[in-house]
């Protein structure tokens, strides 16, 4: 079982002042028709997105792509984390019906790929395995052509968890190492492990040897060049094929503050490190996000055929 969700397993709540943004990180406020059109599709089945929850800066750009990171399992997590927007606390119960819900909504939005994310679900049993299978399985069987990445928490490193979710069949399995490792404990809710996130990447890869296996993180939250380098080549050896880095933004005076505010150029060099570290697919930016235009990597010739094993 895991550990009940209590004050002491929280990080601490951090009051910093909101920094400007300096030019190269702004985003145009989100507008369009095919903005509003996903925003009501999407408000109207009752689902969850983590472009809302957690205020991500590509809303206006994916939206109006009709694209969207959908968040299952609710939109409140049983962690807390010093940088994260989602809410903590006691969530709900998972609703039976919400497998069919984003199938559905999959299909009228015609996606060719989708992401599917998750809150972290303590209070359940298999920590919301077996939901996001359901949820995967239903929009494969409505939208066979549909490719998936499933970007989910540590589960605890269990085995079965892990199993279940790659069972169902996303192309892409992914878990954030979210920061270096002597940050970790500073902004990773004390239940999480630098450790233990590379050991459910492992396990996965170990697991699924035609599944993508990917992981991002932030940057701008004080680590050095050198902590880059060291959590590449870590997310490497644990069998990631793919990496995002992006920029750290604070969501609320409540949250850990920006320590840097990198220029493209810095992202620049950390994309070409990770591909001289051996990634073959890697992508560093101010705005890139974990799931920020996944569809990028499924038409890599590499993940096409790393794909192309599980077929036949």
């Amino acid at each position: 079982m895991n550990a009940p969700h209590t004050q002491d397993a929280v990080a601490k709540p951090v009051t910093a002042p909101l920094r400007a943004f300096p030019p190269w990180v702004r985003r145009p406020w989100p507008t369009g028709r095919a903005f509003k059109e996903v925003k009501d599709l999407l408000d109207g089945a009752a689902l969850h997105t983590v472009c809302q929850s957690a205020h991500c800066p590509n809303q206006a750009e994916c939206w109006g792509r009709r694209t969207a990171t959908v968040m299952v399992l609710g939109n409140v997590c049983t962690r807390h984390c010093a940088y994260c927007a989602v809410n903590s606390g006691h969530p709900a119960p998972p609703d039976p019906d919400e497998p069919q819900r984003i199938a559905q909504a999959v299909r009228r939005l015609g996606l060719r790929h989708m992401v599917l994310t998750t809150v972290t679900r303590d209070d359940l049993p298999d920590q919301g395995s077996g939901h996001i299978a359901k949820t995967i399985e239903a929009v494969k069987a409505l939208n066979p052509e549909t490719t998936i990445e499933a970007l989910v928490q540590d589960f605890d490193q269990d085995h079965d968890c892990i199993r279940r979710v790659l069972d169902a069949g996303p192309e892409v399995f992914s878990h954030n190492i979210e920061t270096v490792a002597r940050l970790f404990p500073k902004l990773r809710d004390r239940r999480f492990s630098f450790a233990g996130a590379l050991q459910t990447l492992r396990v996965a890869a170990n697991a699924a040897p035609h599944t993508l296996i990917k992981s991002a993180f932030m940057v701008g939250c004080g680590e050095t060049d050198e902590e880059v380098r060291a959590t590449l080549c870590d997310l490497r050896d644990a069998g990631c094929v793919a990496v995002s880095m992006g920029q750290y933004l604070q969501p609320t005076r409540r949250h850990a503050p920006v320590v840097a505010f990198l220029p493209p150029d810095r992202f620049c060099a950390y994309e070409a490190m990770a591909r001289d570290i051996g990634f073959p697919f890697a992508v560093a930016g101010p705005f890139v996000r974990s799931s920020y235009r996944s569809e990028a990597l499924l038409e890599a010739p590499f993940a096409q055929a790393i794909l192309a094993g599980r077929q036949g």
